[in-house]
């Protein structure tokens, strides 16, 4: 955490929690932007449109995400559904990405 971004057991008021917050969130976003990176690279490399699909990658990755929620001690009903929104929203991505490097 930066010096003026407060860890959340230092917060003393909700400015302190806002603050972290909202820092929190553009770091989120930082972080969603390479992973859509990663879509983009995948759409580039798959041969095929049918493979951007894949069920078992899909289940595979929303249960790793709600075991590491889990063990850290978070809700993994709550990480279930963003990573399913997210998965979701990934492989859309990646089904826009792969037609338009094939135009």
């Amino acid at each position: 955490m930066s010096e003026t971004i407060k860890a959340p057991e230092d917060c003393r008021d909700m400015l302190d929690v806002r603050a972290g917050v909202d820092a929190t969130d553009r770091e989120l976003i930082e972080l969603l932007e390479r992973r859509f990176g990663y879509m983009r690279a995948a759409a580039r490399i798959k041969q095929s449109r049918e493979t951007v699909r894949d069920e078992e990658r899909k289940a595979s990755v929303i249960n790793a995400a709600v075991a590491e929620a889990e063990r850290r001690g978070i809700p993994g009903d709550v990480i279930a559904d963003v990573w399913e929104r997210l998965v979701e929203g990934s492989i859309a991505y990646e089904f826009v990405e792969w037609d338009r490097v094939r135009d």
